[in-house]
């Protein structure tokens, strides 16, 4: 069954959560974070704010406490927390490597599309050798709204030069769903903290297992339209 409507010509990555197994990092860091404010954070309300910009994710949580809650004072520690930990727990998902080896062998651009800060993006790439694996990088302050709006896909299509549309998109958040789909990208959710609801599967024209999955529909996607190509 083919899933894409065209032959893909770029790939498009989200990092957080998709590249590197960071979403439980900023968990733990959040429920720790909201011991020391002295509130106690629904986990569903901290999952709502996955993928979203920090005034975005402003918005959702002073919606539940309260529009004098001290939001940048509790996503400050969360972030110190998140920092503490990512020194030593830092780890790429699994087949994110073989995946990159997969593209660059068959020729295929590779960008970053992500809500993150360009420190943050420098830092996680530097940190496992990744940082020239990329043709473009788009992070927090490249575009002018966040997800679950489409400028980041966008601007990464265009950093990129190639329609939207012809770009596969890889994420694992809703939000990040919602933003690839609405780029007209061709939409893989690899789930990671959040299972795809039946609207995101509806956004999605696959739903993956993991990034080797991901790695191998890319290449059958390719190896049926060019038949002849060999790896």
């Amino acid at each position: 069954m083919t899933l894409f409507p065209c032959t893909p010509s770029a790939v498009v990555f989200d990092m957080d959560g998709l590249l590197f197994d960071t979403e439980a990092l900023y968990l733990d860091a959040a429920m720790a974070a909201a011991i020391d404010h002295g509130i106690e954070m629904p986990v569903e309300l901290y999952l709502g704010t996955v993928g979203l910009t920090g005034d975005a994710a402003r918005e959702l949580v002073c919606g539940h406490f309260g529009p004098d809650f001290d939001f940048d004072g509790y996503w400050k520690t969360a972030d110190l927390k998140f920092g503490l930990l990512a020194e030593t727990g830092l780890r790429l998902k699994p087949g994110a490597v073989e995946l990159l080896d997969i593209l660059a062998g068959r020729g295929l651009p590779r960008a970053i599309a992500t809500s993150s800060s360009p420190g943050k993006v420098c830092h996680h790439l530097d940190a496992h050798g990744l940082h020239g694996r990329f043709d473009a990088i788009v992070a927090r302050g490249d575009y002018a709204r966040g997800k679950p709006a489409p400028d980041p896909f966008l601007k990464a299509a265009e950093r990129l030069g190639v329609a939207p549309e012809t770009c596969v998109a890889l994420e694992d958040s809703h939000n990040g769903v919602r933003a690839a789909s609405a780029a007209g990208m061709m939409t893989v959710m690899v789930p990671d903290l959040l299972e795809p609801t039946a609207e995101i599967r509806g956004l999605c024209a696959h739903v993956a297992a993991d990034l080797h999955d991901v790695g191998s529909l890319i290449s059958a996607m390719l190896d049926r339209a060019e038949p002849g190509r060999r790896r």
